[in-house]
Formats: C-alpha cells, sequence, structure tokens
C-alpha cells in the first residue's frame, strides 16, 4: 500500500497523516527491517484493522518540503529456493527521484536481494507513490508491506529451515591467530627479577 500527505504544519504531523492515509492511525506499529517475509507469507487486499492492533510493517517513508518532491516504494517477492522450499523477501526504499527512477532502483534492490540468496522468483508485486509538499508545507510518501498477523502466522512453523549453501563450514571458517605477546610472569611483593639489579619492593 502507499499513501500520500503533502500538508503537515511538521514532518511528525505529515507522517501522522500519511499513517491515516495508509489505514494505520489507529494501530501499534512494529517497524522491521530485514529482507525475509515468515513463511505462509500470503499478499491480500488492504483490510480495516482493529484500534489498538498491533502490527508488523515493511514500510519506507520519504519526505518533502516546500514544494520539493519525494517518493517511497516497497516490493515483494514469492520465490523458490535451490533446494524447493518456498519463501518471500521484501524491500523497501526513499528517494528524492522522481516515480520512474524510484521504481527502476526498488526492482534493482528487488533483484540484488533474490540474487544473493539464489532465490527463483514465482510471482511478485512493487508498489510507489511521489509526494510533492505544499507551499512552506512538510510532505510525506509512505509505502508499506503491513503484516497483521505476522506474530501469530503458522504459529511455531513461522521459521524454515537452515540453508547450509549460505552459511561457512565450520572446517572452512578461517582461524583465529592468537597475536598477544605472552603475559610476564607474577612476582611476589618484595622479589627480585632475574637478570636484573632493580628491587621495586616497598
Amino acid at each position: 500500500m502507499t499513501a500520500v500527505a503533502p500538508w503537515g504544519e511538521n514532518a511528525e504531523d505529515a507522517y501522522d497523516q500519511g499513517l491515516v492515509e495508509l489505514g494505520l492511525g489507529d494501530t501499534r506499529l512494529i517497524e522491521v527491517k530485514g529482507a525475509m517475509l515468515p513463511l505462509n507469507f500470503e499478499a491480500t487486499q488492504p483490510r480495516p484493522l482493529p484500534m489498538g492492533s498491533l502490527v508488523e510493517c515493511h514500510m519506507a517513508t520519504a519526505y518533502s518540503y516546500n514544494g520539493s518532491s519525494a517518493c517511497a516504494g516497497v516490493a515483494w517477492a514469492s520465490c523458490i529456493t535451490p533446494e524447493g522450499d518456498e519463501c518471500a523477501i521484501v524491500a523497501t526504499i526513499s528517494t528524492e527521484m522522481d516515480y520512474e527512477e524510484t521504481t527502476l532502483l526498488l526492482r534493482r534492490n528487488l533483484q540484488r536481494r533474490l540474487a544473493s540468496r539464489d532465490l527463483e522468483v514465482i510471482t511478485f508485486d512493487v508498489a510507489v507513490d511521489e509526494v510533492t509538499a505544499g507551499a512552506e508545507h512538510h510532505g510525506v510518501a509512505m509505502a508499506a508491506l503491513i503484516l497483521p498477523n505476522s506474530l501469530s502466522i503458522g504459529g511455531r512453523q513461522s521459521t524454515g529451515p537452515i540453508r547450509g549453501g549460505l552459511m561457512v563450514p565450520e572446517d572452512k571458517k578461517q582461524k583465529r591467530v592468537d597475536v598477544k605477546a605472552p603475559a610476564a610472569p607474577a612476582l611476589r611483593p618484595g622479589s627480585k627479577r632475574n637478570g636484573t639489579g632493580s628491587d621495586f619492593s616497598l
């Protein structure tokens, strides 16, 4: 989903208006980062959320002021791993570029996330919006992937198997080299160090 609020008195006011436009004005948000979405993720049409709902949200927010423009976008893809497991990823972006350039950058970011995880795309979708702030006002463009049931999706099955191909095997990890100098032997009070005539006793 996307929303635009071009008439905020300040950045916080514009942000709050953007949340209301997104349908998140009466919810408690948990803004999350990272690429992977919960297992069993499926895209559905937006729906009204009960007041006080706890909502996980992947969100991009772009601010503008006094006639300037900004863009925010979010993209998701349903994918398959080389092992045959289904998963979904998300990418977000905020820019001061125009709609077309922001859309291209967002698609590129999504492609890079797919490539770095060796994922094959089944379906994907992109949502980008642009705001131009009113004269002497603050504006905000927001794009969000809203996961209202993410804390209970799949119950205990919300995570998948460990993908061995993306991890370095223990036997191939670089061994840590200890470069610290050996500690000097401890001396008892009043004793003298061998080979020196100095006495540091009190």
